[in-house]
């Protein structure tokens, strides 16, 4: 952990292995001529019920006893089953031409038993009942001449509605999909007469997730998630750039109106086309304002990581033992929310089963707390985790993670803050970076950017990194503005070899000093 890190790909797609590639029938005569992909076959989508572990797997309540009695009969303080099913659909639309369009479909169940610090995990994709049983057993083995336990009774346990859709995305065909896509794109390529190319990819995941522990609960939930991306290339002369913007969230196709659509397509060209004007900054310390929104990626990496519960226990943070003490200025509070409803990182439940909670790390520049899953929440003598054990899939043991990480407003403006600086840049989206969890240094790379010269806006950059130290950059911040804002796009977090869908936002906040790489660098 004490090695940089590097968790770029911010906006990917987590795919697992396997699944069926499949297109829909109609759309084959819209591929490319000079396609050379293999041959795909036509399925017809069909309705997610409720609960597929019960009405497709038959997995009912004296299974998942004879599933949980095998999986504790050598003893257990906490057991779970985390079951998984997900659909998830891929198109990308490409100048006009439908390149690729691909559904993807996977079940399993994690099977996970916790003896003091020892944690026994394995999982199986065959959902029959011997399967799950020589999985269980496989699981077991960490324990060794425990009593056995198991649950009196299994019961259904309720859970928060924070991403409730209209139409589920499984009643959705490619159809309906389809025109949103073309949309954006007719959008794009409207939007400047240098724009040469244009390429829009939609993906949506409808997922069912079943969660059975050794208390006997019970708790089920449904989670959407969708995306659209845009990219774009622009031609001047022997120039060429390219960027992009997209939007995600658990939301429905409803919600990518009009309106949000022409957002997304002018954020795509503006960023693209300010490429063409942009110069490099000089190099040296220079104060850095980070823009409301995308710059939130920098308090994510360089400064939660360092918040989450496990990397505290094992002493590898620079928070370890700094509960309780000062580590911002007064105005700076930072929040982690499960809560917000239909944002990328809001869950009705972690993977644990725990209900999600907002959770305050930062009070007024104090260190509150850390994010917690149950293992964690055990070791610090807590009542309860924080409802932040997160896994990327059935495939692997949850552990404590972020969901929407922000920065709360603060006392200024952000006329005031660019007024006050009087030679320094903006950094307004990201691309590239690298970050050591454990002390918090980073490199990021600044996709787009401004300058600041006697507190004003004089041009655009471009070819900057900025270098640092994200507890130190957080003693640094000097001013934060009332614009605290989420970022819209679809963020994927990187840790320990698992991917999870986040938010994160800020303010417009001044750090008053950093190591720019600029033109003289």
């Amino acid at each position: 952990m004490n090695d940089p890190i590097s968790r770029r790909r911010f906006l990917t797609h987590s795919a697992a292995a396997g699944g069926v590639l499949t297109i829909p029938g109609f759309l084959l005569g819209c591929k490319p001529t000079t396609s050379t992909a293999p041959p795909v076959v036509a399925a017809a989508p069909k309705p997610l019920p409720q609960n597929p572990f019960l009405d497709w797997f038959a997995v009912d309540e004296a299974r998942l006893r004879k599933v949980m009695a095998e999986l504790t009969a050598r003893g257990a303080d906490h057991a779970d089953l985390y079951f998984q099913y997900s659909r998830s659909n891929h198109i990308v639309l490409q100048d006009g031409i439908i390149s690729r369009a691909h559904t993807r479909e996977e079940q399993g169940v994690g099977l996970r038993v916790v003896v003091g610090d020892q944690v026994g995990y394995a999982y199986t994709e065959d959902l029959s009942l011997a399967a799950m049983l020589a999985a269980a057993k496989t699981a077991s083995a960490i324990a060794n001449a425990g009593a056995a336990t198991q649950p009196e009774h299994l019961a259904f346990k309720g859970s928060s509605q924070y991403y409730n859709l209209k139409v589920p995305l499984s009643r959705l065909g490619i159809d309906k999909k389809l025109p949103v896509i073309q949309r954006a794109a007719e959008l794009t390529r409207a939007g400047d007469p240098a724009i040469s190319k244009v390429s829009v990819s939609w993906s949506d995941t409808e997922e069912r997730v079943m969660i059975v522990d050794l208390r006997g609960n019970i708790i089920t939930d449904q989670r959407p998630m969708t995306r659209l991306w845009v990219s774009t290339t622009a031609k001047k002369g022997n120039e060429t750039r390219a960027n992009g913007s997209n939007l995600a969230g658990r939301r429905g196709l409803d919600w990518y109106d009009d309106t949000r659509l022409q957002q997304v397509a002018k954020e795509a060209v503006d960023r693209t086309m300010v490429l063409f004007d942009a110069r490099r900054p000089p190099a040296g310390e220079l104060p850095v304002v980070l823009a409301a929104g995308a710059s939130g990626i920098l308090l994510h990496e360089a400064i939660g990581h360092g918040m989450e519960a496990d990397f505290n226990r094992k002493n590898v943070s620079i928070y370890a033992d700094m509960i309780g003490k000062k580590i911002a200025p007064d105005f700076v509070t930072i929040v982690d929310d499960g809560t917000i409803e239909s944002e990328r990182g809001a869950l009705n439940t972690d993977d644990e089963g725990t209900p999600c909670e907002r959770t305050v790390l930062v009070d007024k520049g104090v260190l509150a707390t850390y994010l917690h899953d149950q293992i964690s929440a055990k070791h610090y003598n807590l009542g309860k985790s924080t409802g932040s054990g997160r896994r990327e899939s059935f495939r692997h043991v949850p552990m404590p993670r972020m969901r929407c990480t922000f920065m709360e407003n603060g006392p200024h403006t952000k006329d005031e803050i660019i007024a006050s600086v009087k030679r320094g840049i903006i950094a307004e989206t990201f691309t590239n970076g690298q970050v050591q969890i454990g002390a918090g240094d980073f490199t990021f790379y600044i996709k787009n950017g401004w300058m600041i010269e006697d507190g004003k806006v004089t041009y655009p950059i471009k070819d900057t990194n900025i270098i640092g130290n994200g507890p130190d950059a957080l003693k640094k911040v000097s001013m934060a503005a009332n614009d605290s804002k989420l970022d819209t796009g679809g963020w994927t977090c990187g840790k320990d070899g698992q991917g999870v869908p986040v938010s994160q936002g800020l303010p417009t906040v001044l750090v008053s000093s950093m190591t720019v790489g600029g033109k003289n660098a």
